[in-house]
């Protein structure tokens, strides 16, 4: 099964089994949508409906179905978040998720292979490729003048940048 990490609890709130959730979706309210949403606790993936959820803060609170009380909400503390791969929507032509190009090999212009992609970051100016190989190098994401090509049908991207960089 793929799975799409979607974020993971950062704690409790209160004590009625509500819960403070750290999200990876933009906007940060876009998790809620997802139903069923997934918790990875103790290396077992369980299914969770979303009862209720709002932003609170920097981060969204939710409740859980069947999550009624500070101790129960406690034992999901730490818990990954990820949906099924086929739960997401396909992205438009050019757009593409985080998930879908970590692992990716990155080709420079000249056939020359830097590593993988191993993470991506958010700057707020554009998304950077951490690409580890050799050595770590920091490759912003930007489409046209720096990457060039994203195949992941061939498992690639194609960056215009110098290996020596």
């Amino acid at each position: 099964m793929a799975w799409v990490s979607m974020g993971h609890i950062g704690g409790v709130h209160g004590v009625l089994g509500w819960l403070k959730v750290i999200s990876g979706t933009v906007p940060r309210e876009a998790l809620l949508a997802y139903d069923p949403l997934h918790l990875k606790c103790d290396g077992q993936w369980r299914a969770f409906r979303v009862e209720a959820g709002q932003i609170h803060g920097k981060s969204l609170i939710v409740k859980f179905a069947g999550c009624d009380d500070r101790d129960t909400a406690a034992r999901l503390v730490g818990c990954e978040i990820a949906v099924h791969r086929g739960q997401l929507p396909d992205p438009e032509p050019g757009e593409y998720y985080w998930a879908d190009l970590q692992g990716l090999r990155v080709i420079t212009l000249d056939a020359v292979e830097l590593g993988t992609v191993a993470e991506l970051l958010e700057t707020g100016a554009n998304d950077v490729l951490v690409v580890r190989g050799e050595r770590e190098r920091l490759i912003p994401f930007v489409q046209g003048p720096v990457v060039t090509e994203v195949r992941l049908d061939e498992g690639f991207i194609r960056v215009d940048w110098d290996p020596d960089f």
